[in-house]
């Protein structure tokens, strides 16, 4: 691993964490704000969903591609000043309408960091450490959801949901300067000073590599069915106050607490994993992903069935929450290694599109409207399901991966 990988793998990742915060405090703080604010679970759907992810699924795309282009750390840098200023302006909404309109700033400033953050990973690493590094990067969402939960419950309680949102952005906007000044590591494969290719010439370059290789589009479509599954999990709160009973406080730390450890451990264990089935051949992480996959989802269903009584109720939850938060980094390795030289974060970002827009914005949502019109238990085993199905396309483009490479890399 080269000099200074580590370093920039742990600058991106405390971003990586700051912005799931952001993202995931406004479904922490779920509970507070259907009573303040007299929302449904459908609407909370839509906030935590269609009005973040439809801009921020779009912009990953466009963004990607201007970080073929211009400075990475200086693009992160303009997005953070700006979803952090709109998580702090959160704070003062008074409807529905209000917290859409700062759900789609913060979308707009947090699309720039990961195509960006993963492409000066892949710069960085060599390949047969890029599904650690980017598994590290993704420990960002059970750290960052796990510090969203202790925010909201220390903070929230204590001085409103408001302040919550004030807090979080201020901290943002004091990181913003550092960003800036982070080193922009050399793109690999492509020479010292290339010509800057058009965003046009760089989508019919994203269209030549889709058609080359397919498995990019597969493996893109698995992502989407496993953001369904992960994003519907986001009212697992919701449903342990509503459903089963838990005192608000208590949901929040434990969660914190379980998203933490469990997420973690899920996050670093299949990323070295999957990284190690790649070591013996080039289809071994795809593989990896999909048996795990397998494994995973009737221990998720156990979890979202049984008794809080249970002795098993805890351990199926750890489980559950490992894998559900623990696919990130091995999907989007895969991805990179897919990617053409120079086209890494257009390729990301095309596939955090189809990701996001598919199956992350439409999770919660659809959880929401099972929960309000029969209950949550049935929305989440439903979420569980559909990331189920992504072992179809994990294997296909295993099997296309093998035929384009024969022999282990």
């Amino acid at each position: 691993v080269p000099r200074g990988a580590w370093s920039l793998l742990g600058s991106l990742t405390a971003l990586n964490v700051l912005a799931y915060v952001d993202r995931q405090l406004l479904v922490t703080l779920a509970p507070l704000l259907m009573e303040d604010l007299g929302l449904t679970r459908a609407e909370i759907g839509l906030l935590v969903g269609v009005s973040f992810i439809v801009v921020f699924a779009g912009l990953n795309l466009v963004l990607g591609a201007a970080a073929d282009r211009v400075s990475r750390p200086r693009l992160i840098a303009a997005g953070l000043a700006v979803w952090s200023v709109a998580t702090s302006l959160t704070g003062a909404a008074r409807s529905f309408a209000h917290l859409a309109l700062m759900r789609v700033f913060v979308g707009v400033g947090e699309a720039t960091l990961t195509p960006a953050g993963l492409s000066m990973l892949g710069d960085r690493f060599p390949a047969h450490r890029l599904g650690l590094a980017s598994s590290i990067f993704y420990t960002g969402i059970p750290v960052g959801f796990a510090a969203s939960f202790l925010l909201a419950g220390w903070i929230g309680p204590w001085l409103g949901w408001r302040a919550c949102f004030v807090i979080l952005g201020v901290v943002g906007l004091l990181a913003v300067a550092a960003v800036a000044l982070m080193k922009d590591p050399g793109r690999r494969g492509v020479e010292a000073a290339p010509r800057r290719a058009t965003l046009s010439e760089q989508a019919r370059a994203l269209r030549a590599a889709v058609a080359e290789r397919p498995a990019i589009l597969l493996v893109s479509l698995a992502g989407a069915l496993l953001g369904f599954m992960g994003s519907a999990s986001q009212h697992t709160i919701t449903w342990l106050v509503q459903e089963r009973g838990f005192e608000y406080q208590r949901a929040a730390f434990l969660s914190a607490g379980m998203v933490a450890i469990g997420g973690l451990l899920g996050n670093v264990i299949v990323g070295a994993l999957t990284d190690w089935g790649r070591g013996r051949h080039p289809a071994g992480r795809l593989v990896g992903v999909a048996v795990l996959a397998a494994t995973a989802t009737p221990i998720g269903i156990a979890f979202y069935t049984l008794s809080p009584a249970s002795p098993h109720f805890l351990v199926t939850w750890f489980v559950a929450q490992g894998w559900m938060l623990g696919w990130f980094g091995p999907v989007f390795a895969a991805l990179d290694e897919l990617a053409p030289p120079g086209q890494k974060a257009t390729v990301l970002g095309f596939g955090l599109l189809v990701t996001n827009l598919l199956g992350v914005a439409t999770g919660p949502w659809v959880a929401g409207i099972i929960g309000d019109r029969v209950n949550l238990t049935a929305g989440l085993v439903t979420g569980l399901a559909v990331g189920a199905a992504a072992i179809v396309p994990l294997l296909l483009a295993a099997r296309q991966s093998s035929a384009r490479s024969p022999s282990a890399g």
